[in-house]
């Protein structure tokens, strides 16, 4: 059975083991954004929890069951992304646009700008989005939940920006 198949086999498991249903589950392979796993569900105020709390938890355990099985069944281990009616998608949109946002306040200061505390996940959203900027880089700075991401502006990648020979 592939990753996909067994992906979608233990999130159906796991979640008709409560009282919680599914109405769909689709596993979307993008090129771009990789694995997405789509739910589907009238129950989705709490499989998404306070402040996604409830969908991050499940994430986590969908990965580490998946992490089991993909040792104990030789597949490749593929990171993915647990969707329910849509919430991470507007989640990981708004956390590309502050990036965006922030990228263009280090472009018009010529400086650095910190972002406020995020999570991993959401760090990682920050540095993969603006990773293809060439006048902008990221580093996460910090400890604990009070890691947060600096956005860098390089004035020296700006075409023409070198007068030396003025």
């Amino acid at each position: 059975m592939s990753f996909e198949k067994e992906l979608e086999k233990v999130i159906r498991d796991l979640i008709e083991s409560t009282p919680f249903s599914i109405d769909e589950l689709v596993v979307d392979i993008d090129p771009d954004d990789g694995v997405w796993c789509k739910i589907s569900s009238s129950d989705s105020k709490h499989l998404i929890g306070r402040n996604g709390e409830s969908l991050i938890a499940l994430s986590g355990l969908v990965k580490k069951i998946m992490e089991k099985l993909s040792r104990e069944k030789d597949l490749p281990q593929t990171e993915f992304i647990l969707d329910v009616n849509g919430y991470q998608k507007k989640r990981i949109d708004s956390i590309k646009s502050r990036a965006h946002m922030l990228a263009e306040r280090a472009r018009y200061f010529k400086s650095s700008v910190e972002a406020p505390p995020m999570t991993a996940f959401e760090r990682r959203i920050v540095h993969d989005h603006l990773s293809k900027q060439e006048d902008i880089t990221t580093e996460s700075t910090g400890e604990g939940r009070e890691r947060k991401v600096v956005v860098f502006y390089k004035e020296d990648s700006q075409p023409g920006s070198d007068i030396s020979g003025i």
